[in-house]
């Protein structure tokens, strides 16, 4: 195995670390509220750094770095928009989802908040919901695992079919054991070691390469459109990029985190708390992917790796310019984006198992442990099928995180937004809002139209469904109350 000891053990390190907190959150587990929201506990730096941890994965890390070495600036626009979109989700969502989901059943998961919140007797509108997050996080698990195997597959020589399985159990195992509140605390830990890593990195390309202008005159020297923002796009390509940020309305994975802070209160505090995390992660990003072209452009000898595949740029440059220590503190920032993100989706799935098929269609009368431990289980079998649908090795992990964004993003987000800001929504508004949103995205997708990212029309489409065919009917007594109940606790404690 073409290792060195310090960055194996490292890596040991690091992974016994997070399983242990898995151990100590499974102390505090006591129910199914516990399990998959960690009992609506979270303070706010907890809620900030797990929304952003669980929400940048190794796309962070290993795909927007490899796409901006490979273009140049004109990547950045997916950057942009992810900050725009996450600032207006904490805006506008985070704070009202809290109170809504509190006041409409103390709902635990999306499914579950729908179907309380327009009262929806035939169960419908909660399977229907539960199938989308099925669907779709078993796709974003996959490129999670993918990420896993990349990086154990070039940091320790293993075939991608060893890298697969060993990248995907250490999360499974926290996951497993210590659920919500592991997923959480293992989150905060992993954030302050991406954004350490995201900080050191180009700081030190930047002086490996004779520091700002010679960098900047290597790069031009490549290729001087790497400097344009507009280079081999066209408006509809910005506009695609810039999309990616509508995606954030419906991500159950962070949508989670909002539902769990402990108050209203926390929101503020934790909005300033993770944008400022997310604007220093990606801006080091963005930095990491463009400073490699000026490094591997001047030393064409170690550039192989980075030339076979660009998703590994910035892995490559921790191996060669740092120290087998840090470069081993470094790559297990890749692992901590993957295993934060990997282990929220895990868990949105079992919950989603869990509460809206298991305890709603199958045993109504479970008790709290049997719940857990089908939670539990629940998270071992979507392990299992996103391993099967990780094991072709040729899958790039921004390709795969980009569907499974869309179909979050154009399903669930206009019906979470819209549920939180107009009382006049109906159960036949967000049942329609759902189902065209996710078709949209997968007809879009196939037939590739217009070149334009299929999350932009899926979100138009399923905006403009929920307000038709709300339009066509109208809200309960009990729904208008709810809401009114809700929006007022939301202004009085914000």
């Amino acid at each position: 195995m073409s290792v060195s000891n310090p960055t194996l053990i490292t890596f040991v390190i690091y992974i016994a670390a997070m399983v242990l907190i898995g151990f100590m959150a499974y102390r505090s587990t006591n129910n199914l509220s516990d399990y998959i929201l960690g009992g609506r506990s979270l303070g706010s730096v907890v809620t900030a750094l797990s929304a952003g941890a669980s929400d940048m994965s190794g796309w962070l890390l290993m795909g927007l770095p490899g796409a901006i070495y490979m273009s140049g600036l004109s990547e950045s626009w997916i950057a942009i928009g992810l900050i725009i979109g996450a600032y207006l989700n904490w805006l506008f969502v985070a704070g009202r989802l809290r109170v809504q989901t509190e006041h409409n059943g103390d709902a635990l998961t999306l499914p579950d908040y729908f179907s309380s919140r327009f009262e929806d007797k035939s169960g419908l509108l909660r399977i229907i919901s539960a199938v989308v997050i099925l669907v779709f996080f078993t796709i974003y698990c996959a490129s999670g695992i993918v990420a896993g195997a990349r990086l154990f597959e070039s940091t320790f020589g293993m075939s991608y079919e060893t890298a697969l399985w060993a990248g995907a159990a250490a999360t499974i195992a926290y996951t497993f054991v210590g659920g919500f509140l592991a997923v959480s605390w293992t989150d905060t830990v992993q954030a302050t070691l991406m954004i350490f890593a995201l900080l050191l990195t180009p700081i030190i390309v930047l002086l490996a390469t004779g520091g700002i202008d010679t960098t900047f005159l290597a790069i031009e020297a490549q290729d001087p459109s790497n400097f344009d923002m507009l280079k081999n796009t066209t408006f509809i390509g910005v506009i695609s990029l810039m999309g990616w940020g509508l995606g954030y309305f419906g991500q159950p994975h962070i949508l989670a985190r909002f539902m769990a802070a402990d108050s209203v209160k926390s929101i503020a505090n934790a909005r300033r708390i993770s944008m400022t995390w997310m604007i220093l992660c990606l801006g080091g990003t963005v930095a990491v992917g463009f400073f490699g072209i000026a490094y591997f452009s001047a030393n064409p000898a170690v550039a192989m790796p980075v030339s076979e595949n660009h998703e590994r740029v910035f892995i490559e440059l921790a191996k060669i310019l740092f120290n087998p220590w840090v470069a081993g503190v470094l790559l297990s920032a890749i692992l901590a984006a993957v295993m934060s993100t990997l282990s929220c989706q895990l868990l949105v799935c079992s919950s989603a198992l869990t509460e809206d098929f298991y305890k709603t269609f199958l045993r109504k009368t479970a008790s709290q442990v049997e719940l857990v431990w089908v939670g539990r289980a629940m998270v071992l079998l979507v392990a299992l099928i996103a391993i099967a649908l990780a094991a072709n090795p040729n899958n790039r992990v921004l390709g795969l995180v980009s569907y499974a964004w869309a179909g979050f993003g154009a399903a669930f987000g206009p019906v979470v937004l819209i549920s939180v800001i107009w009382k006049n929504m109906t159960r036949n508004g967000a049942l329609a809002g759902i189902l065209v949103g996710a078709i949209t995205v997968i007809v879009w997708k196939h037939f590739e139209l217009l070149g334009l990212y299929e999350i932009i029309p899926g979100f138009i489409f399923a905006s403009l469904a929920i307000y038709i065919v709300s339009k066509m009917g109208a809200p309960t007594s009990g729904m208008l109350s709810r809401f009114a109940a809700a929006e007022k606790d939301f202004r009085l404690n914000q």
